[in-house]
């Protein structure tokens, strides 16, 4: 796992305990949206949502997102809210481009800009419930650096100064080319092309986190099944351990 994840999905869970509040005290028909780091990979969104147990609906970029339909997100949000009287919903900033598309510009960074999938839909959740008769009160939350610039927790502080430590070690002894990581609970000193080839990491949607998610939440999984269309998240069950 990187450093910092463990205090970026702590950070996360504030602003969906926020989202949550929200959602609550706008009853009936309340919701929260929380719209979390995640360019490539939903790890963030899926990990604070498990932990928080308030999300009642995750989109993350390696899962289609559809609206409407048997499996649509927005029937399932709407029965939620019929259910317990709100819905706190929880969206990486990555998901969504199947549906809005790709975009060609780029900003200051290099980075691909991505759609505002939040903005998007917050608007659209609001559109689906006055559709049936209903109306909404949609509050969108957007920490951002908030979760990015949190000051790291005490696992990622140790974590840190023991991959400091073997980096010292390793230079010392003589290694090049590499990096120091965690893998099955041991510091390993991991090659640096490897690393790049592999990278950006990416959710298994055929994995147990995402399983997990999806039961959790009780929203319908999307996913294709192995094979139809192509599954371009092949990797081991161990690499939803981030």
């Amino acid at each position: 796992r990187c450093f910092g994840f463990a205090s970026a999905v702590e950070a996360a869970q504030a602003a969906i305990r926020s989202a949550k509040v929200e959602a609550t005290c706008n009853l009936p028909n309340g919701i929260g949206i929380v719209k979390l780091m995640g360019r490539s990979a939903g790890y963030i969104a899926a990990f604070s949502s498990l932990g928080s147990g308030d999300v009642d609906l995750v989109l993350v970029p390696e899962v289609p997102t559809v609206l409407e339909g048997p499996n649509g997100c927005l029937p399932h949000l709407r029965r939620r809210v019929q259910e317990q009287g709100y819905a706190v919903v929880v969206v990486a900033e990555g998901a969504g481009e199947d549906i809005l598309g790709q975009s060609a510009e780029v900003d200051a960074g290099g980075n691909r800009k991505l759609p505002q999938i939040g903005e998007f839909l917050r608007d659209r959740v609001a559109q689906y419930f006055a559709s049936h008769g209903d109306e909404a009160t949609v509050k969108y939350i957007d920490p951002s650096y908030m979760v990015r610039s949190v000051p790291a927790n005490a696992a990622d502080s140790q974590y840190c100064m023991q991959l400091a430590q073997n980096a010292v070690h390793g230079a010392m002894a003589g290694l090049t080319g590499c990096s120091v990581g965690l893998c099955n609970n041991r510091m390993v000193y991991l090659p640096i092309p490897v690393l790049v080839a592999t990278s950006p990491r990416r959710m298994d949607a055929h994995g147990r986190t995402w399983e997990r998610v999806v039961q959790t939440t009780r929203q319908p999984n999307t996913v294709p099944e192995r094979g139809e269309g192509g599954d371009p998240f092949e990797v081991t069950p161990d690499s939803n351990l981030h």
